[in-house]
């Protein structure tokens, strides 16, 4: 349905179809309430020969509703019991990004991500924006004519958590926002990172996920020295790090020798020595610089031509609230690292292709079978176990040489940077098809 601007500037007069008065299924014309966002007008309605999928509103309207642009496509819904018509749904992307005076906002990693989900709601109904929480009651940024325009926009029907840092999440300022969201009644999905611990802690006592997670505990040297002893390959990882950064490495290379490897940058000048079991916990707590860290045993998956394999599951809700697959991909990772992340020189390519060397078809079959419903399964543990609401998860599954599952990690805010083809990807159109529902479900 289409809603656009009258010049006539006369009060909160909406002018509609009879076709379209009748499919809304409203039953008066006189003082009815209009809604967009979190704005409520009340106006009237004139029943006019015209188009009959077509809204038009005055221009006053308009203004007060905070509408940029003169012409919308939006969804509409009419509420008996408020008697209110709803138009929407107006969503609202959070993140951080810094603005250049005369230029336009940059929005990092997600930048095409944001043009995909704004083509997305042009094409279904909505409005689409992009803004940090310091101005979330003044100002965003909407997508039009190729470029991004400042103004003052309606409050959000929803909010789409992609802020790009843990540290701005734990700010005195940041919870200010979030407890303005929740006074509103505004939803927000993925509103926070997961840390590694807190994930596993979600899932270690879910019986479908025991025997698909690696056995983890927090470092400590008692726990160090244990799985040094008990495994043959251990690593340490921050509970807070991302793109495959900061890991360390641990492989037992006969009784009680041990050497070491890192991703981190630069690496350190004696990382690849061999140390003894009585020298591991001085020489790992010194590269871990005071990071909080997970010590989890590790498994021998299943290589790519001799280089690190690991399979990226991106997970939706969809209409319904329920975990779908929405993409899988086998993430490669470059020669000289132990982690397959993009970051770090990673590739990728089709699951069914990395099995060929390894594996029947009938067998690379079963296996992405597994793959995925091992996703599923991790993602309802996750949304169980988790506050908040959470419509998105990266679900990262390495494969071992039985053909067997292991949850390697999961990702509140998966990366939007591996996509280049130009086409708006899956994932975008699952992220505004699962906005919709909790926009129209707070209104």
């Amino acid at each position: 349905m289409t809603v656009r601007k009258s010049p006539d500037k006369q009060d909160c007069l909406i002018q509609m179809s009879h076709h379209l008065y009748n499919q809304l299924q409203i039953n008066q014309c006189n003082n009815i309430y209009m809604k967009l966002g979190r704005t409520t007008i009340k106006a009237n309605i004139q029943i006019i020969e015209m188009v009959s999928n077509e809204i038009i509103l005055p221009e006053n309207m308009f203004h007060h509703f905070r509408l940029p642009i003169n012409r919308y496509k939006l969804k509409a819904k009419y509420c008996t019991a408020e008697n209110t018509i709803l138009l929407g749904p107006v969503i609202g992307l959070l993140t951080d990004f810094h603005v250049k005076e005369n230029e336009e906002p940059f929005f990092r990693s997600i930048h095409r991500f944001c043009e995909e989900l704004h083509y997305i709601v042009k094409d279904h109904g909505g409005f689409f924006y992009v803004f940090s929480y310091e101005s979330f009651d003044s100002k965003g940024y909407y997508f039009s004519e190729g470029k991004w325009h400042p103004a003052s926009l309606p409050l959000p029907d929803v909010v789409y958590n992609r802020v790009h840092s843990r540290k701005l999440e734990q700010k005195e300022s940041f919870k200010k926002f979030r407890n303005e969201l929740e006074n509103l009644s505004i939803p927000i999905f993925n509103d926070r990172f997961l840390s590694k611990w807190e994930v596993f802690e979600q899932i270690k006592n879910e019986n479908k996920l025991l025997d698909s997670i690696p056995d983890t505990k927090l470092f400590s040297k008692e726990n160090l020295l244990e799985f040094a002893q008990k495994y043959e390959t251990v690593f340490i990882k921050p509970i807070h790090g991302s793109q495959g950064k900061n890991i360390i490495k641990l492989t037992k290379e006969r009784d009680d020798l041990f050497s070491i490897q890192t991703s981190i940058s630069p690496p350190p000048a004696n990382s690849r020595q061999i140390f003894t079991l009585d020298q591991l916990y001085q020489q790992i707590k010194s590269l871990q610089q005071n990071r909080i860290c997970i010590v989890q045993q590790g498994i021998h998956f299943l290589p790519y031509q001799s280089r690190p394999l690991d399979f990226r599951v991106l997970v939706h809700k969809d209409l319904k609230h329920r975990w779908k697959i929405t993409s899988i991909v086998a993430r490669v990772g470059a020669e000289d690292e132990f982690v397959s992340n993009m970051a770090r020189g990673g590739i990728t390519m089709r699951p069914h292709v990395v099995f060929q060397e390894s594996m029947t078809r009938k067998k690379s079959m079963e296996t992405i079978k597994k793959i995925k419903k091992l996703a599923i399964e991790t993602a309802e543990g996750i949304s169980k176990n988790t506050s908040g609401i959470t419509g998105e998860l990266g679900i990262d599954i390495g494969v071992d040489k039985e053909g067997n599952p292991w949850i390697i990690e999961v990702n509140s805010k998966p990366s939007k940077l591996f996509h280049d083809d130009g086409k708006i990807r899956p994932s975008a159109k699952a992220i505004i098809q699962f906005s919709t529902i909790l926009a129209f479900e707070s209104i």
